[in-house]
């Protein structure tokens, strides 16, 4: 199996929100998840942890935390993980839409590019094109809900950017945006491995979102990788959404697992992850019975909160 020996920074998190994070030094797998085999095998390592961002799991026994040889195996949470197909071509992927939502959505990009005129979706693959890509990118992301909000936005530190060129060097990565005249809306940025697309960073102008700019930019963004034929699997990573569910062509539940060395760092850590993991549970449970949680949310990409 694929892994790398780094330090990490393991998130205690609120909701989307990091309130802040623990370091660990960790053997961390970089292969995709569809590659993993049951019982996964574990390398034999000294590091604090083994760390799996993703595994297939069944939701009828998973179990958060157990002891086994030895060692502390933490699965806090289960998700959906969506993927979208590359495999086939661009007229059999839209017909998984349904006649109404292919109609829908090729209006929407008609709508768009009526408004904005030509050029307006863009793609870079070479490293003088990332580099373009990344002024116009950095600049629409300190706009955005998920840098603002969320503390993810496109990174400003130079080991992203150099390790960015990297990719660009070795053709591992793709990067889009759109435009409305010389002005960016949209921008997503995805590395490559193994011949998977991962959706790492993307955004959006809120002050534009009534031109569905996320759903035009991953409708061209997808032609264009289907026409390439080079690219096997789009990994659209962890969590629920309604773009993810729109977008995808198969959904497959899995959780995180950690793997621990029993010791005080590791067990406080599991401690105050699962005691915010519970009350995020519990608070949009009371969202959920107050039936604010969809109000909430989009007052907070309008930046009305």
């Amino acid at each position: 199996m694929s892994f790398e020996q780094k330090r990490v920074a393991l998130p205690i998190r609120f909701g989307p929100k990091t309130l802040f994070r623990i370091p660990f030094k960790a053997h961390y797998y970089v292969g995709h998840f569809t590659d993993l085999r049951n019982p996964i095998d574990l390398p034999e390592t000294a590091s604090e942890a083994v760390i799996f961002p993703s595994v297939p799991s069944d939701g009828n026994d998973h179990v958060p935390l157990r002891i086994h040889d030895g060692r502390i195996f933490y699965s806090p949470k289960q998700f959906p993980h969506y993927l979208a197909d590359l495999t086939t071509d661009f007229e059999t992927y839209l017909s998984s839409f349904g006649s109404k939502s292919k109609s829908t959505l090729r209006r929407k990009v008609r709508k768009f590019e009526e408004l904005a005129g030509p050029g307006f979706f863009r793609q870079y693959k070479s490293a003088d094109e990332l580099r373009t890509f990344y002024a116009l990118a950095r600049e629409l992301s300190k706009r955005t809900y998920q840098e603002k909000l969320l503390g993810h936005g496109l990174p400003e530190d130079l080991a992203f950017q150099e390790r960015m060129i990297d990719l660009a060097q070795a053709d591992e990565v793709r990067a889009y945006s759109l435009h409305l005249g010389d002005i960016a809306v949209a921008y997503l940025y995805c590395p490559v491995r193994d011949g998977v697309l991962y959706y790492d960073f993307l955004g959006y102008d809120p002050a534009q979102s009534g031109l569905s700019a996320g759903a035009v930019l991953q409708y061209l963004a997808f032609e264009s990788l289907f026409a390439e034929k080079k690219f096997r699997l789009f990994d659209f990573e962890e969590g629920e959404g309604q773009h993810k569910r729109q977008f995808s062509t198969t959904c497959i539940q899995c959780s995180n697992l950690m793997v621990f060395r029993p010791g005080l760092k590791s067990w406080a850590y599991i401690a105050m992850e699962y005691a915010c993991h519970r009350s995020t549970s519990l608070a949009l449970r009371l969202l959920d019975k107050l039936k604010l949680r969809t109000r909430v949310r989009q007052s907070l990409r309008s930046g009305n909160a």
